[in-house]
């Protein structure tokens, strides 16, 4: 078993992954807060600053997903995102032979093979899944809105005093 060094230094590395992979996923497919909020939460464990983030990330993640379920062109254009995401991951899956107009050389052609399409299938559903969660919560319950707003300008708030 990890000894309370080995632990720490395990923790923390998945803190650092998890919270890198976030902030690119913020620009690239993916659940960019909600990996930002998982490596906030595990870094909040040694660290202050992560443990004052924690609170205004996990409200701005769920401000994105009222957001997204405001209005039906958004929760459509959501959806159809989030199956064409699954849509490539099956093609990655697939792995079909390099076509003939492909412009660059052959080892460029759906890098990362299986595992790049195992995990855009499983962003595809956990997109899916959150679109679901976000229309329960959000869609049609402005008071929800509301409360989640106050909450966020008083994290923001908690933020500027530190």
């Amino acid at each position: 078993m990890l000894g309370g060094a080995g632990r720490r230094l395990l923790l923390e590395t998945v803190g650092w992954v998890l919270l890198l992979a976030g902030i690119a996923a913020l620009v690239l497919p993916g659940p960019g807060l909600l990996l930002m909020l998982a490596g906030l939460a595990v870094l909040s464990r040694q660290y202050a600053w992560a443990r004052r983030w924690v609170e205004p990330v996990r409200l701005r993640a769920l401000q994105g997903a009222a957001d997204g379920v405001q209005t039906w062109p958004r929760i459509m254009l959501s959806c159809l995102g989030a199956l064409c995401l699954g849509a490539l991951g099956v093609l990655w899956v697939v792995d079909p032979d390099v076509p003939s107009w492909w412009p660059v050389h052959d080892r460029w052609w759906l890098i990362g093979g299986i595992w790049t399409g195992a995990t855009l299938m499983f962003s595809s559903l956990a997109a899916l899944v959150l679109i679901g969660y976000s229309y329960r919560r959000f869609h049609g319950r402005p008071e929800a809105v509301a409360e989640l707003v106050g909450d966020l300008e008083e994290a923001d708030e908690d933020l500027r005093r530190h």
